[in-house]
C-alpha cells in the first residue's frame, strides 16, 4: 500500500490518462495496471462539457483523481489552475507541475516551490512534479508537500531512470514518499525505480505509447509489484569475484575416470 497524505492507495503505480488512442483504451489500460490513482490534466480537459468527456471513462470508485497542472509556465498559472482543479474535481489532491522550459518540458525548481508554498497553506495535498535535486526535494518536503516526485528522464522520453546516484540520495533523506515521475519507456525502468526504493511510479506515454497499451499496462503493474518486492527482499552485494552458491567444502570428491590411485 501507499498512504500519500491522508490517502492509502492499493497500488503503487500512478497512471496517466493522456495521448491513448481512445478513451475505451484508456480506460481499460486503467484496468490491466491495477493503478487506484490517475492523473488528469485540467488545462486540457473541458471538465464542463456536456457531451461525454474523459472523466466518464474513469471509475472514480476504483481510481482517484489526480488533477495536475501540467501547461502551466508561471507559479501564478499553477496556483489557478490548482484551486479551478478543487473546485471542479472536488478534490484536494493536486500534481503541482510549473514547467519551464517548452524544449525539453523541465520544472521550474523556482517557481515550483512558490507555487508550493501557497497551495499547501490553501490546503491542498502536494505533490510537485520536480528535478531529482536532493536539495530542492528537501525544500518540497520542508514546505509540506505530501510527497516529492523527481524525474527519472524528460516527459515522454521513454529514457529510464538516468541517475540513480541522486534518486538514492532524495530516498535517503525523504519522510515523505518518493514517486519516479517522467521518462519511464518499459517495465525494466519501473522496476529499476522500485528495486532503488522508490515508493512509487507514476507513468503515461509508456503505456498509452506501446504498440500494445493493454499488455504494456498489465508489465508496468507486475514490474512495480516485482521490483518492490525486490528492494523490500533485500539484494546480494556485488562482488567482482564470483562467489560459489554450494559451500566448496561439502563437495563430494568425484574419482575421474583413469584417474590413478
Amino acid at each position: 500500500m501507499l498512504t500519500i497524505g491522508k490517502y492509502t492507495l492499493q497500488s503503487r503505480l500512478i497512471i496517466g490518462t493522456g495521448k491513448y488512442r481512445s478513451f475505451e483504451e484508456m480506460r481499460a489500460c486503467h484496468l490491466a495496471s491495477g493503478a487506484r490513482m490517475a492523473t488528469v490534466a485540467v488545462r486540457r480537459v473541458d471538465l464542463g462539457m456536456q457531451e461525454q468527456s474523459i472523466l466518464d471513462f474513469i471509475d472514480r470508485s476504483e481510481i482517484l483523481l489526480l488533477p495536475n497542472t501540467a501547461g502551466c509556465f508561471t507559479a501564478e498559472e499553477a496556483i489557478i489552475t490548482a484551486r479551478l482543479a478543487r473546485e471542479l474535481l472536488e478534490t484536494d489532491l493536486l500534481k503541482l507541475e510549473v514547467i519551464g522550459d517548452p524544449r525539453t518540458l523541465y520544472p521550474d525548481s523556482e517557481g515550483t516551490l512558490e507555487a508550493a508554498r501557497v497551495l499547501v497553506n490553501e490546503g491542498f495535498t502536494v505533490l510537485p512534479y520536480c528535478t531529482d535535486d536532493p536539495v530542492l526535494c528537501q525544500k518540497l518536503e520542508d514546505i509540506g508537500c505530501a510527497a516529492v516526485m523527481p524525474l527519472g528522464a524528460p516527459i515522454g522520453s521513454g529514457l529510464g531512470i538516468r541517475n540513480p546516484h541522486n534518486l538514492a540520495l532524495i530516498l535517503e533523506r525523504a519522510q515523505v514518499p518518493v514517486i519516479v515521475d517522467a521518462g519511464v519507456g518499459t517495465a525494466s525502468d519501473a522496476a529499476i525505480a522500485m528495486e532503488l526504493g522508490a515508493d512509487g511510479v507514476l507513468l503515461n506515454t509508456a503505456v498509452s505509447g506501446a504498440k500494445d497499451s493493454v499488455k504494456m499496462a498489465t508489465a508496468m503493474r507486475l514490474a512495480v509489484e516485482a521490483g518492490r518486492l525486490a528492494y523490500e527482499a533485500g539484494r546480494i552485494p556485488k562482488r567482482l569475484h564470483a562467489s560459489a552458491s554450494s559451500p566448496m567444502d561439502m563437495m563430494l570428491s568425484v574419482k575421474r575416470p583413469g584417474a590413478d590411485g
